[in-house]
């Protein structure tokens, strides 16, 4: 029996740990040469990484190692996590991954591929290296319809992000991962963009956010204490701090805000989009805000125009993704039940060794009923994915 089991499980965030090559391998070749190899040697001298330098190496796991996790059975997911992980960038070990988890579908992001893809500041690198991580995202997942690639989207030109989603569509992803930042310059809602959200629509693909879209950490500035800056909770000093954690979400509170005040539902009505592993407990106060914040200032053509309340329009539109120590039970008293994602992290440590057994401690503890419970694992991807 696998990991789980007794109702549909959706999994709407897991990774891929990309190899070194795993850009250069699908670039062009105008831009190969000036894409550096992925940084696989982010891990902290405190985890026993025993093994993974040669698996990176390699195509896949030692044949033992494999043998070992897949006597793992049901426990995978408590098991090895990032490299050395079952199913980390070995795809077809993924399909017997997901065979021991048990999750019927599962969105797949990549982990480090976003510094070329998304924060790049020459344009032409961005897009070259957005191309090639898409056709990388699809060579991973076209073998297992369980696996649904997602594909990078940057919004800088938008002129080239038409062309680039047209390749992602043509490429089969389930989904267009954008930045959270302003996008060249322009509001998300700006005229520009429309023929992005319009092709979005029509081809009833959503487009996401996630963490990564935006730097993790807050300028050196606000760490200046006169003391030691801290390091992250892995040990190292490249990922989220308690202080960065304050902030994670604030721009993809902006950015979808921004979206919604500008009217981008209203033009195209059935976009649908996901804010994932940027956590969840800000959104039932970001809802209020924005109902309040429309209301107050109404005479803006623009939020006077709106045809219904923001919050509803984010209810119909959204879905997000709390972290295992959020108590989405709690959310749904406040929101609604049909706000929120089930995901795994897989094969990320953050996604903890049984998220499903943390969200059902919260939603017991809410007297959340099964209806609304399997909206949280199934229904609500379904909606927001298809």
């Amino acid at each position: 029996m696998p990991y789980a089991n007794g109702r549909t499980y959706l999994d709407a965030d897991s990774h891929l740990m990309e190899r070194p090559d795993f850009l250069r391998d699908f670039a062009d070749a105008a831009v190969r040469e000036k894409l550096p190899k992925i940084n696989t040697d982010q891990h902290p001298d405190s985890l026993d990484w025993s093994g993974w330098q040669s698996a990176v190496e390699g195509t896949g796991h030692a044949s033992a190692h494999v043998d070992a996790m897949v006597a793992m059975g049901d426990t995978l997911i408590a098991g090895p996590k990032g490299y050395m992980a079952l199913g980390a960038f070995n795809p077809d070990e993924r399909g017997q991954a997901l065979n021991q988890l048990g999750f019927q579908r599962q969105l797949v992001f990549s982990s480090y591929s976003p510094v070329q893809t998304l924060h790049e500041g020459d344009l032409s690198i961005k897009y070259g290296a957005a191309a090639a991580h898409n056709r990388a995202m699809a060579d991973f997942c076209v073998g297992d319809p369980r696996l649904l690639g997602v594909g990078m989207l940057p919004l800088d030109d938008p002129a080239r992000a038409v062309g680039e989603l047209e390749n992602l569509l043509q490429l089969g992803l389930k989904a267009a991962w954008i930045a959270h930042n302003h996008c060249g310059g322009r509001s998300p809602g700006h005229n520009d963009l429309d023929p992005i959200w319009a092709r979005l629509a029509e081809a009833d693909v959503p487009f996401v956010l996630h963490v990564g879209g935006y730097p993790l950490q807050l300028p050196p500035a606000w760490m200046n204490t006169g003391r030691a800056v801290p390091t992250d909770w892995l040990g190292g000093g490249e990922n989220i701090r308690g202080k960065d954690m304050i902030a994670l979400h604030h721009h993809a509170e902006l950015f979808l805000g921004a979206m919604i005040f500008d009217g981008v539902f209203e033009r195209h009505p059935t976009l649908r989009g996901g804010a994932i592993e940027l956590g969840a407990g800000w959104v039932p106060s970001w809802l209020r805000r924005l109902d309040w914040a429309a209301k107050i200032w109404r005479k803006e053509p623009e939020l006077g125009a709106l045809s219904c309340l923001p919050s509803e329009t984010a209810l119909e539109h959204l879905g997000f993704t709390p972290y295992v120590y959020e108590d989405v039970g709690q959310l749904i008293r406040e929101s609604d039940s049909r706000l929120y994602l089930f995901s795994s992290d897989y094969p990320h440590f953050e996604g903890s060794k049984n998220p499903i057994e943390r969200f059902e401690t919260f939603l017991d503890s809410a007297g959340v009923d099964e209806l609304a419970k399997d909206a949280f694992y199934s229904t609500n991807f379904e909606r927001v994915f298809g």
